[in-house]
């Protein structure tokens, strides 16, 4: 018994520790919170899926046995005392008892048991008489005795609901794995090509599987997680998925979301309709399809690549699909890349004033509009529109992670395009702020920075500067810092101008070339517009002061440029939204089994708590004149409760004497 006890204690420190700390996260999440050294040591324990290891698996089984052969061992001697009234105790062994009572009367030993009889009666005690060859008699009675009922149902519970939890979880299948030649599939394959030692039967008795279904796609299918590869689980049914419905919130964040499917059963054919939401499961022929989430169906996407070296301004198309990659050539060289757009989200609701937006996933965007200070926050959430995220890989294999919104966005009252890259899982993402023309585009924007690397082009800006300010010297000192400092600034930002001076001298350096900077640019852009035939920048007023702000912001943008480090920029131009539903789909025997153990548990829990039991044996022996007699009274739990009751009888015994 101490045996299981001590497991149940560790079960219970194990599953607080389950509770605590989300389960089955990226590895990457656990690093950011606990360091690599903890997470090597926690990755020891795999408490990250902590219900489905197997030295949890093992305590668990453990824990049935032990408790098991212990019920067992016990169960029998605890019915037979509870049926047994021990009327064969000897009388003068009521006198060790600590409540007793003695008195005497004139009555005989049959009125006097005749007596105690129709008080047990009235009480709801049950007895049994004892009569010996010398006349006397004993009276052996029980109450309460269903008390030792709640130690066995309390234990059985204890069998009953392991063993519910441990079929709910992972272990028929890995048994499976283990014993019956399945093996976890981990490479990127059709589900028609999926070898039989990938797939698990049809009647496999349990499991827990994911299942993304695409609007308009129908699948007999899902998928099973094992360690790092998934196995295939045939549904006994076929389900499609004929429309996802969301609604939202006025923020824009999604209020509630359910799927309109349709069930097929291939045995008769037969079809029906039904809607799957959050906590109203389908259930069909013992499996029950629960609505997890939703996701990316696999939506096309027609985007812009901008190219960022080279003289070279003029995007040119990439369409794509996400979840799958695509190759293009970037420069004339023939350099290419692969990108992976790995999602594509409709809506970015974000507090701008907390900075640049970090993309988070969809329970922390509800957490962020839900809680106690959601009123608060909610005043300030915008949508900021579509975005798109990918992955860009070069030649020698460096992949990174960028994000890229739309639309602009209106930070300090301009609108800008936001290009962000995920520098680390600790930093988040860093973003670059690209104004927007007079087109809402970031094309005269690109093509500053091309001109930026025609020598020709900077040079004829800088005279135009340095006639501006009263010098038109072709190579005088004016011309050639504006020249030198605008093409060092175009190649390493603000550290090609401060990278090796002084400390102390910096911001002397910055004053006066990023002013000069600044009105170098806008020389160059009137030339690029004056070259495409475009109408000239008025830098008075309403008008001159948005191109003031347009000239610094781009200032800032080409000063981060050198720090993203991909050969194009792209930007969404269309998309054709296809929406998917998560699910989850189970078959779990064992959770009847488990309400049945909780059931027995709160019945031995009661029980235990609020059946007493109470024995009481009265020895009545004949005597000159009349009989005595002697009784006791005890219990398991000799409480305040059992002290009262021990009076009444006390007084109503006494009264026997009168």
């Amino acid at each position: 018994m101490r045996f299981a006890v001590s497991l149940l204690m560790f079960i219970c420190v194990a599953s607080i520790i389950g509770t605590v700390l989300a389960q089955n996260q990226a590895m990457n999440i656990y690093v950011d919170q606990f360091g690599p050294f903890w997470v090597d040591v926690f990755d020891r324990f795999s408490i990250w899926t902590i219900y489905n290891t197997w030295w949890f698996l093992v305590i668990m089984g453990f824990l049935v046995v032990s408790t098991t052969v212990c019920v067992i061992r016990h169960a029998p001697k605890m019915l037979k005392d509870a049926r047994n009234f021990k009327e064969y105790v000897r009388g003068n062994s009521l006198r060790a008892f600590p409540h007793k009572v003695e008195v005497s009367n004139h009555a005989d030993t049959e009125k006097n048991a005749s007596d105690v009889q129709a008080w047990l009666k009235v009480k709801g005690y049950q007895y049994k008489v004892r009569k010996d060859a010398d006349g006397s008699v004993m009276l052996a009675a029980k109450k309460g005795s269903s008390n030792r009922l709640g130690y066995i149902f309390a234990h059985a519970a204890i069998v009953v609901i392991c063993i519910g939890g441990l079929m709910d979880s992972e272990l028929p299948t890995r048994l499976q794995v283990w014993l019956g030649g399945k093996k976890p599939i981990t490479e990127n394959i059709l589900i028609s090509e999926v070898p039989p030692e990938g797939r698990l039967p049809a009647g496999n008795p349990s499991f827990r599987a994911n299942l993304l279904v695409p609007e308009g796609v129908r699948t007999a299918t899902a998928v099973v997680n094992v360690d790092e590869g998934v196995l295939v689980q045939p549904m006994p049914f076929v389900l499609e998925l004929k429309r996802f419905l969301i609604e939202y919130y006025s923020t824009g964040m999604p209020s509630s979301f359910k799927s309109e499917v349709r069930i097929t059963d291939p045995d008769t054919g037969d079809s029906f309709d039904r809607i799957i939401e959050v906590n109203e499961p389908l259930r069909y022929k013992g499996v029950t399809v629960y609505q997890s989430g939703f996701d990316d169906g696999g939506s096309t996407v027609e985007l812009l690549a901008y190219p960022l070296h080279g003289t070279q301004s003029r995007p040119f198309p990439v369409s794509g699909k996400i979840g799958e990659s695509t190759r293009f050539v970037v420069d004339d060289a023939g350099n290419e890349v692969s990108v992976n757009f790995t999602e594509l989200r409709t809506i970015n609701v974000e507090d701008l004033r907390e900075g640049d937006p970090q993309p988070k996933a969809l329970a922390e965007h509800v957490a962020a509009v839900s809680g106690s200070a959601a009123g608060k926050r909610n005043d300030n959430l915008v949508n900021v529109g579509p975005s798109i995220h990918y992955k860009l890989t070069d030649n020698s294999g460096q992949a990174r992670e960028y994000t890229q919104y739309m639309a602009p966005v209106i930070l300090d009252g301009f609108p800008v395009f936001l290009a962000g890259m995920n520098v680390s899982p600790q930093v988040g993402f860093r973003y670059v702020r690209i104004p927007a023309d007079d087109q809402l585009a970031m094309q005269e924007f690109m093509r500053l920075r091309a001109a930026l690397e025609d020598p020709a082009l900077v040079r004829e800006a800088a005279l135009r500067f340095a006639e501006r300010n009263g010098d038109a010297t072709p190579g005088s000192l004016l011309h050639t810092a504006a020249q030198n400092a605008v093409m060092s600034f175009a190649r390493e930002g603000f550290n090609g101008l401060i990278g090796r001076v002084p400390e102390e001298e910096r911001e002397k350096i910055l004053g006066f070339t990023v002013p000069m900077i600044q009105l170098t640019l806008i020389e160059l852009r009137d030339i690029l517009r004056e070259r495409a035939g475009e109408k000239a920048i008025v830098y008075e007023g309403d008008e001159g002061m948005r191109a003031q702000q347009w000239t610094q912001l781009a200032v800032l943008a080409l000063a981060n440029l050198p720090d993203y480090p991909a050969p194009v920029m792209l930007g969404l131009r269309s998309f054709d939204h296809v929406q998917a539903s998560v699910f989850q789909v189970a078959r779990s025997p064992g959770m009847y089994i488990v309400y049945t153990g909780s059931l027995f548990l709160v019945i031995g829990v009661f029980t235990m708590f609020y059946v007493r039991d109470r024995r009481i044996w009265v020895w009545i022996r004949p005597q000159e004149g009349g009989s005595s007699m002697q009784a006791a009274m005890t219990s398991q739990r000799r409480n305040l409760d059992f002290n009262r009751e021990f009076d009444e009888f006390k007084q109503s015994f006494q009264r026997l004497s009168a």
